[in-house]
Order: structure tokens, then sequence, then C-alpha cells
């Protein structure tokens, strides 16, 4: 069995209970280590690795909330808790809008759940602890710094993430915990930003709110039931108000039409696009995963047309099958 690394948050990062007016300790029992194994030919094997771990926070009985990237096609799934024992888990459902993913433990965790609060009530300035597996010393003390709109490079998109300072330095999967003891949004990302000319590491948070409408989906189904996004298998960056290709997925529409890394996409079906969310919302915007998506590319010195057939991401993924 393999344990979770130890390290611990610098003491000077870490919540203190005086600070708060909720069980501080009891909370962040609700946080749980995660730790996955994945089959080598997986599709999410390359990108994100046969191996992951992080942290996942229990919100209902057995039910565990976490960042999807972590149990993406986990054939295992262990949940480590804070008493030293191991639950095995099996990987429930994921969403590809959210990034949200679930985990049905399939032992009993003897924990409180943590109930769900509203990330949009939240405000920039306030107080929060970033919630890692361990408990305090595994935990920050942080403040939301931003609220805005996030684009990720592997076609991912949200209208409004939560950005929190100082970093999580295990960020994966961690609790968004707010003033009252309610958690308000899952860990994905540590970025840098720079601010009064210094560089500093911030987390980026999927708001909770997000979760509710498609929660009783993820439960059912393993995923959201609606029609997909259309997806096209590029990994794209905005550069100087061009969205420019960075690489390419192997078995996606993108590698089949042979758009190359360093390709720039000026226009979405006759629209010319110029941001990555503006590239996004367009593509998104032409129909569910299926649909032709026309776009106008620029390569070396030559401009063309090529219509991409857009795919559902979901179908290149392995099921996780039940232990």
């Amino acid at each position: 069995m393999v344990s979770l690394t130890e390290w611990k948050v610098p003491p000077a990062n870490q919540p203190r209970p005086g600070d708060y007016s909720f069980d501080l300790d009891r909370t962040l029992s609700s946080v749980v280590g995660l730790h996955s194994i994945i089959p080598p030919d997986a599709f999410s094997a390359e990108t994100l690795g046969t191996e992951r771990a992080g942290n996942g926070v229990l919100i209902d009985d057995g039910l565990v909330l976490t960042i999807g990237y972590l149990i993406t096609e986990a054939e295992t799934v262990w949940l480590h808790l804070g008493d030293g024992r191991v639950v095995s888990g099996h990987a429930l459902g994921f969403d590809f809008e959210s990034g949200f993913g679930l985990v049905q433990a399939l032992g009993h965790l003897d924990l409180d759940p943590l109930p769900l609060g509203s990330s949009a009530a939240t405000k920039i300035g306030d107080r929060v602890v970033v919630g890692g597996a361990g408990g305090r010393t595994r935990s920050v003390a942080s403040q939301i710094v931003a609220k805005q709109e996030f684009a990720g490079y592997w076609e991912y998109l949200l209208d409004e993430a939560i950005f929190t300072h100082p970093a999580h330095p295990n960020w994966g999967g961690a609790g968004l915990i707010d003033s009252r003891g309610e958690l308000i949004g899952i860990g994905s990302l540590q970025l840098e930003r720079e601010r009064e000319g210094k560089a500093e590491h911030v987390n980026m948070i999927v708001p909770i709110d997000l979760l509710k409408p498609v929660l009783d989906d993820l439960r059912k189904f393993g995923r959201v039931n609606r029609p997909s996004r259309p997806w096209l298998g590029m990994y794209s960056t905005e550069i100087d108000h061009r969205v420019v290709v960075v690489g390419i997925a192997e078995k996606g529409p993108a590698g089949r039409a042979e758009l190359k890394t360093g390709d720039v996409i000026l226009a979405v079906n006759g629209d010319k696009v110029t941001s990555q969310t503006g590239f996004y919302r367009k593509v998104w915007s032409l129909g569910p995963a299926g649909v032709d998506v026309p776009l106008t590319v620029y390569h070396e010195g030559v401009t063309f047309d090529v219509t991409l057939t857009s795919i559902d991401r979901a179908k290149l993924l392995k099921s996780p099958r039940l232990h």
C-alpha cells in the first residue's frame, strides 16, 4: 500500500482554531487523502500519469468530492483517513465542464460530511481555509484574492473561478472552507501571478455552486445527463490576442485533421476569435459533441479553412470497473 508523502505547511500559514467560529479540527477531519492507480493504456495516462495523489472532501455518507483529473480512468482508488485507516473507493463520476470528480467509499468512513456552502456569496478579501488531508498541519489559512473567468488550455472554461493566497502546496482536491465551516470549492491548480513586481503563487478553486445542479446526475449516471460539449482535442493558449495551438491530443479531431503545434486559430465558423474564452464559446455555441466545427487557421504564412468533426471526449476514456 502506498502511503501519502509526509510534509507540512509552514506554521505561519497553518490555520489556528481560535481564529474560526467553527470546530476547525472536526471540520478538517472531513478532508481525506486520495490515491489512484490508472492503467498505462488509459487515454489520460500520458498527460496525467498512472499514479495520482491529492485530497477529497466527504460531502455525504461515503461520498467524496475531489477534482476529476485525480480519478479520471482510475481502476483503483484508495482513501486515506486521518487516523491512519485506508479505505478502497470507486471512481463514481466526473464532470468535464466543472472539473469535479466523485468517489464512492467502499468501506465505512465514520466521518462527518461537510455541508455545502454558497460560493456565490463569497467576496474578495474573505478569510478561508484551504483544507488538505491530515488536519491543521496540512491546511492553509488563506484569503480569496480574486473571482474571475478562467480558461484552461485543455478546452476548459469557468465563468467565475475562485483564487486564493497563500497557495496550498498540495492543492488537488483540497477543500475550500468558508468562515461558517462550509465547503465552497475544490482545489484544482496552482498558478503564478505578478503582484507589486513580485511573482506569487495562488490556487485556482472550482466553486461549489457548479456542483449543485449536476450532483444527482453524477451519482446516478457517472456523468451529467445532457449532450456533451464538442471537443477538438486541441491544447491552446492566448498570446497577444491570438489563439495559438500548443499541443494536439492523440486520437482527437485536431490530430486527424493534421493541425500542428504553432498553428493560429483565426476564426470559428467565419467569426474572428482573438481570445481563448471567445474561441471556446464560439465552438460550444455550434451545438453538441459531433457537430462540425469550421476553423480558419494560419500556418507559416498560409491561411486555410478546415472543418473538424468534434467528438465527446468521454468516449476516449476507459470506464472504471467497480471492484
